[in-house]
């Protein structure tokens, strides 16, 4: 491996800007598990039940033939994917708000011993 140039303090990721810093909205991030909690899992559980409902008239529709045993294979599969999406959302969900909670009190934490430093100067003995 050869290096042609010198590291530009960026923390090996090139371009300009200075240091890397740690950034954080916690409000978009609040807005996202919400959105995740009153639209995604919502609508995502009503797709789910127009699925089945639908699933089961045509499985009742073929009743005796081949395609109904397909299509409550097919069932069966949606059913397991929509469980496992409803179960991804809920965790992003909570990593969403679990993040903002830990960011927030390292903030509040690091601000509290920042507060407590006080300089030392020889007018302070007076």
């Amino acid at each position: 491996m050869r290096l042609n140039q010198l590291d530009d303090g960026t923390g090996g990721h090139g371009g300009a800007g200075g240091a890397p810093d740690l950034r954080t909205a916690p409000e978009k991030k609040r807005a996202a598990a919400n959105t995740i909690e009153t639209e995604l899992e919502p609508d995502t559980g009503k797709a789910a039940k127009w699925a089945d409902e639908a699933t089961t008239t045509a499985v009742a529709t073929f009743g005796g033939w081949a395609v109904a045993a397909g299509l409550k294979t097919v069932d069966t599969t949606w059913n397991n994917q929509v469980k496992t999406l409803l179960g991804r959302l809920a965790h992003e969900k909570g990593a969403l708000r679990g993040t903002v909670v830990t960011l927030t009190g390292q903030d509040l934490a690091v601000r509290t011993e920042i507060a407590g430093v006080r300089p030392v100067s020889s007018i302070a003995g007076y």
